[in-house]
C-alpha cells in the first residue's frame, strides 16, 4: 500500500515568490500537500524562480490584476485550504486578495502573509534581503572575526529561517482548524525570526551582564575548545569540544593534558589557541579525520558543499535523491532530501521541480474552463 504525506488532502495556493514563501510551501509539498504556486506571466522575463525549491508542485502562470485573474485566483481559493503571500503589506489589499477577501469565499481559510519586517511596526514598508534582515536583528554583528567587518554568511539564513516559521504557522493553524473548525491569518516576519534565533545571546547577556561581541563570545573563536583550525594542506579542522569531557579528550588525544583546566582560562586563551594552532598544521585534514575516528572528539572537517554532497552521510540519510525523468535531476547532488523523516507518513518527491506556467492549462481544465476559453485568456493576457 502506498504510504500517503502527513498533508495529503491539503491544497496550498502559493503567491509567494524567490526564497522564503517558496521554501516554506516546498515543505508542506514535500509532506503531501498540493500546492499551486501562482506568479504574474511578466515575472517570467526576470528569470527569478528558484527552480531548486519548485518540485512537489504544479505553477500557474496568472496575473492577478486583471478582473478575470482574479476571478480564477477566487475558484482555485474557495477549494483550497491555505494561501500564502510574500507582497510588501498591503499590496494584496489593493490586487483584492487579502485574507478578509479570501475568507469571504472560504471561511476556514489558514492565510499567511511572509514579510521581511511583519505587518505592524515603523518599518513595515521598507525593503530588504536576507543580509539586511540579519543586521536588523542584531545576528550580522555577531559573525566574523573580533575587530574584523562583519561576515556576510554564505547561505540565506533569514530567508530559511522565515519560511520555515511560515511552514510552521501554518501547521499550527491546520493543526487549530481540526478542534475549532476556523482557520484565521498569520503574520510571519523574516526579522522576527532572527531575533528568536538568539535564545543563547540573550542568556548569555544576562549571565555576563553585557551582548556578546563579534568574535568574542564562548562559542566564537574567543577559546580553543570552540573554534577553528588550519591544516598542513590548507584545509580547516572545526573543534566543538564544548563540554569538559570533550575537551578533555582532545587534549589528551594531542597529548597537552596540562591544558585540560583550562578549557576557559581567559588569562591564557590566546597562548591555548596559538598552540592548537600550530598542532593542527602538522598534518593534513584528512590525517586529521583518520587520526581522530573513534576518540569521541568533538571535530570536523570544514568541507565545501562539492565535498559535503559526496558523504556516505547524507547518501545514507536519502538527503541526496534523484529523479529518473531528467537527464539534470538524475544526477548525486542535483537534489536535496528531506530532512524531517516520518515512519508512517512519510515525505516524498513525487514530481522534479516544475517549470514557469508549466501546469496553467491543467488547472484551468480543472476548474471547468474548455480549451477554447484557456486560449481566450491567454489571448488576452490572463495566463
Amino acid at each position: 500500500m502506498e504510504k500517503l504525506g502527513a498533508l495529503n488532502g491539503i491544497t496550498v495556493i502559493d503567491l509567494s515568490r524567490l526564497l522564503p514563501g517558496p521554501y516554506a510551501t516546498m515543505v508542506l509539498a514535500d509532506h503531501g500537500a498540493r500546492v499551486i504556486n501562482i506568479e504574474d506571466p511578466r515575472y517570467q522575463a526576470e528569470g527569478l524562480m528558484v527552480t531548486t525549491i519548485s518540485r512537489n508542485k504544479e505553477h500557474v502562470a496568472l496575473d492577478l490584476k486583471h478582473p478575470r485573474g482574479r476571478r480564477i485566483f477566487f475558484e482555485l481559493a474557495a477549494q483550497a485550504d491555505v494561501v500564502l503571500e510574500g507582497f510588501r503589506p498591503g499590496v494584496v489589499r489593493r490586487l483584492g486578495v487579502d485574507y478578509e477577501a479570501v475568507r469571504a469565499v472560504k471561511q476556514d481559510i489558514v492565510y499567511c502573509s511572509l514579510t521581511g519586517y511583519g505587518q505592524s511596526g515603523p518599518l513595515r514598508q521598507r525593503a530588504g534581503h536576507d543580509v539586511n534582515y540579519l543586521a536588523c536583528a542584531g545576528i550580522l554583528d555577531l559573525m566574523g572575526y573580533e575587530n574584523q567587518p562583519p561576515a556576510i554568511p554564505g547561505i540565506q539564513i533569514a530567508d530559511m529561517a522565515g519560511g520555515l516559521n511560515a511552514a510552521i504557522g501554518i501547521l499550527l493553524a491546520l493543526l487549530a482548524r481540526t478542534r475549532t473548525g476556523k482557520g484565521q491569518y498569520i503574520d510571519v516576519s523574516l526579522t522576527d525570526s532572527m531575533l528568536a534565533m538568539m535564545p543563547v545571546t540573550l542568556m548569555m547577556r544576562r549571565l555576563l551582564g553585557a551582548s556578546p561581541r563579534r568574535g568574542a563570545g564562548i562559542l566564537a573563536h574567543r577559546y580553543a575548545c570552540y573554534n577553528t583550525y588550519e591544516t598542513r594542506d590548507g584545509g580547516y579542522l572545526a573543534v566543538g569540544c564544548v563540554e569538559a569531557r570533550f575537551w578533555e579528550n582532545l587534549c589528551r588525544f594531542l597529548d597537552m593534558p596540562e591544558l585540560i583546566p583550562l578549557q576557559y582560562d581567559e588569562a591564557n586563551r590566546e597562548d591555548i589557541i596559538a598552540r592548537l594552532r600550530s598542532v593542527f598544521k602538522s598534518r593534513t585534514r584528512a590525517e586529521w579525520e583518520t587520526a581522530m575516528e573513534g576518540r569521541d572528539i568533538c571535530c570536523e572537517a570544514v568541507r565545501t558543499f562539492d565535498e559535503a554532497i559526496q558523504l556516505p552521510l547524507f547518501q545514507a540519510r536519502d538527503m541526496l535523491p534523484t529523479f529518473e525523468g531528467r537527464e539534470e535531476e538524475r544526477e548525486p547532488g542535483s537534489n536535496i532530501g528531506i530532512p524531517v523523516k516520518l515512519s508512517v507518513t512519510p515525505g516524498g518527491m513525487r514530481t522534479p521541480p516544475v517549470a514557469f506556467g508549466e501546469n496553467t492549462d491543467a488547472v484551468l481544465a480543472e476548474l471547468g474552463y474548455d480549451a477554447t476559453a484557456i486560449e481566450k485568456l491567454r489571448t488576452e493576457g490572463v495566463i
